[in-house]
């Protein structure tokens, strides 16, 4: 018997397994705006696992942004790195005219959520370019915050700083294309050997972000990358299925590996369609 929750695109109960669904980029079903404070709103109250990104400004502040530069998301010119928060602060998102959300604006808005809620700072920028002064501004700005927050990115020198200034927060790893690199060299007994080390690494990494494709085709040759993290004490988040026509459901392709990853036991996807993913997995399950 499958249960699920109301249709509010939160998770998958399914053969005695919870999968939650993370809403990609704020965004609840494609349709919603980038980035939109309301969506989040509306996530911290239902609980909801929810992923923003981060870019670092030149002040040591963030912004909630995805691009280095400013044109394809926003009315604004160049690269962000360079802009300070007052710099940003008369700058729109092309769909709304919203004002951006300020790594300062996020903190207040995470002083009430419900319990379950979580949200994932995915930092765009490596420790390089963020820095001493960007680690302090996150410590400063999210070191008393009601909301649970998990800082992930690619680069494992930023996530350790994470770790070393701000131990409560959960830290993510994503070392999706190194692992590509490393099978299509060495094939998939090297990736292994690799994706164990990361997950015993000094990181200590809630969860790892791993692309849903290469979950799928190292489970096809025997390689099993959900059971290896769980059996070494973590989460997988397999990033980003997103049904490619929402009212209509599956097709019979993306159910062949909706329902494949499902049977892995992923303890979260990521999807820009989480309402419509819980609804159309109910109707495929209930015949």
């Amino acid at each position: 018997m499958t249960k699920l929750l109301d249709a509010q695109g939160l998770e998958i109960s399914h053969a005695g397994h919870r999968t939650r669904l993370k809403w990609h980029r704020l965004r609840k079903r494609f349709a919603d705006p980038l980035f939109s404070a309301e969506v989040m709103a509306e996530g911290f109250a239902a609980g909801a696992s929810m992923e923003l990104d981060l870019r670092v400004r030149a002040d040591g502040g963030f912004v909630v942004l995805h691009d280095k530069e400013l044109e394809g998301e926003t009315t604004g010119y160049g690269p962000i790195a360079k802009k300070s928060g007052s710099d940003l602060r008369d700058i729109r998102m092309k769909e709304g005219a919203r004002p951006l959300i300020l790594s300062e604006d996020l903190a207040g808005m995470m002083q009430t959520t419900h319990p379950a809620a979580l949200l994932q700072f995915d930092m765009k920028d490596d420790y390089e370019a963020i820095g001493a002064s960007g680690i302090e501004h996150l410590a400063e700005h999210f070191r008393d915050i009601a909301a649970s927050v998990i800082v992930s990115g690619g680069c494992l020198d930023l996530v350790m700083a994470v770790k070393e200034k701000l131990p409560h927060l959960l830290r993510g790893i994503d070392p999706t294309d190194k692992l590509y690199g490393i099978r299509e060299a060495s094939g998939w007994k090297a990736a292994e050997t690799e994706l164990r080390a990361d997950l015993r690494g000094p990181t200590e990494p809630d969860t790892v972000y791993l692309h849903w494709p290469l979950i799928l085709a190292a489970a096809k040759d025997g390689f099993d990358m959900i059971a290896l993290c769980r059996d070494e004490g973590k989460r997988v988040d397999a990033w980003t299925f997103t049904l490619k026509d929402p009212e209509a459901g599956f097709s019979e392709e993306e159910w062949r590996s909706f329902s494949a990853l499902m049977a892995l036991k992923p303890h979260q996807i990521t999807t820009d369609e989480a309402p419509a993913t819980e609804r159309a997995w109910r109707r495929r399950i209930s015949g």
